[in-house]
């Protein structure tokens, strides 16, 4: 996959991971995680967005399924913090190193506390951001949670 490299892949590939990078064509206008699962065709419960919160001061990544919303109360108490709200996508893109919209868990500039919605597990692999916009990886939940240092917590309210 010439040119699709970055650094979310270069961590898969380094550290031998079984994966898949699977691409589509971004619309502008459209939200990326939703418009991934109708491009390629997936129950929108098994694609995942990342999520930058801060979380008493400190930025935390959250991924829940794309057609659900995060539960900023549920990440604060998966991290044992008390407040949370969304953090500013300068700062998002600023500590990922990614571009909003195209943020992924894995390959982050700086490591952040990261929380991985336990809906992910039900499944043999999920479908994230591989670091740009239109480029999904596929793998197994337990390899996300690995390679993110991820700790899981029921974060996402559906609907």
């Amino acid at each position: 996959m010439a040119g699709q490299g970055t650094p979310a892949t270069a961590l898969l590939a380094k550290r031998k991971i079984t994966h898949r990078v699977h691409s589509y064509s971004h619309s502008d206008g459209q939200a990326y995680g939703p418009e991934a699962a109708v491009a390629l065709g997936l129950e929108p419960g098994r694609v995942f967005k990342t999520l930058v919160a801060e979380v008493d001061g400190a930025l935390t990544v959250g991924i829940v399924p794309v057609d659900s919303t995060l539960d900023l109360k549920a990440l604060a108490a998966a991290v044992g913090a008390k407040k949370a709200r969304m953090a500013d996508v300068a700062a998002a893109e600023r500590a990922t190193g990614y571009v909003a919209g195209g943020i992924s868990p894995l390959g982050q500039k700086k490591r952040l506390a990261t929380v991985l919605d336990t809906s992910a597990l039900e499944w043999d692999t999920v479908f994230c951001s591989a670091g740009r916009r239109g480029l999904e990886v596929e793998l197994a939940p337990a390899d996300l949670v690995a390679l993110a240092g991820a700790r899981t917590a029921a974060i996402a309210v559906r609907g």
